[in-house]
C-alpha cells in the first residue's frame, strides 16, 4: 500500500456525515456498504461507483480499463469477507473459513504495480479493478497476520458496528470517531450523572 493516511467521509442514510479513519484502506473499503441490514449504506451500486472509490485517495488507483459487472460482484464479495474477518478478529474469534477463502482468492490475482514517474509514485498501466482488489486483499492478509492484528477493534458504542485498527500509542482507542460515538457516550454519561445528582 502506498497510503500514509486513510479514512473517508461516511454518510448516514438518515442524514449527516462524519469522517471515519479505519486505519487501513482495506477496512475503509469494508465500510462502503454491505448485506442485510447494512444494505442501506450501499455506495457501490454500479461499476462506475467502484471505479470512483478506487480512484480516490489514498489508493489513487484510477482504472484504465472499465470496471465490469463481474468485478463489481467480486468487489462486494471481498468487501463482505473483509468485514466478517475484521469483526471476527476484533472479537478474538476464529476467522470464518469462507471469509479467508474469499480474501485469498482476491489476493491470488496480480496486484497493482507501483511505478515512479517524474519523482511521483503511481500505478503502472493498465490499472484494472481486479488488481486494486488484490492489493486490498493483500493488505488485509498483512493486517490479520501482522503486528497490528491484535489492534483490530469494533467501536465500543452499543449500536455502532464500525471496525478499525487502533494505531494509537497506548492502544486505547474505543470509538469509531470521537466526534461521533465518543461524544455521544460522553453526553449519555453526563446525563446519567446529572440524573443521579437530582
Amino acid at each position: 500500500m502506498r497510503a500514509t493516511t486513510t479514512g473517508r467521509v461516511l454518510h448516514d442514510p438518515k442524514g449527516g456525515s462524519f469522517r471515519f479513519d479505519a486505519g487501513a484502506v482495506c477496512l475503509d473499503f469494508a465500510h462502503t456498504g454491505g448485506e442485510g441490514r447494512y444494505a442501506v449504506f450501499e455506495t457501490l451500486h454500479e461499476p462506475a461507483d467502484l471505479a470512483r472509490w478506487l480512484a480516490e485517495p489514498p489508493l489513487d488507483a484510477a482504472v484504465t480499463v472499465p470496471v465490469t459487472a463481474g468485478e463489481l460482484a467480486a468487489a462486494k464479495t471481498l468487501r463482505q469477507a473483509i468485514w466478517v474477518a475484521a469483526h471476527a478478529q476484533a472479537a478474538r474469534r476464529t476467522l470464518p473459513a469462507r471469509a479467508v477463502t474469499d480474501i485469498n482468492q482476491a489476493a491470488s490475482e496480480p496486484p497493482l504495480v507501483p511505478q515512479l514517474a517524474a519523482g511521483t509514485a503511481g500505478w503502472a498501466a493498465p490499472v484494472r479493478a481486479t488488481q486494486a482488489l488484490s492489493t486490498l486483499a493483500r493488505e488485509m492478509i498483512e493486517l490479520l497476520s501482522g503486528p497490528l492484528s491484535g489492534r483490530i477493534r469494533e467501536c465500543a458504542s452499543d449500536d455502532c458496528p464500525l471496525v478499525f485498527v487502533d494505531s494509537s500509542r497506548p492502544g486505547a482507542r474505543r470509538w469509531c470517531a470521537m466526534e461521533r460515538c465518543g461524544n455521544r457516550h460522553k453526553l449519555r454519561a453526563l446525563r446519567a450523572r446529572r440524573a443521579t445528582d437530582t
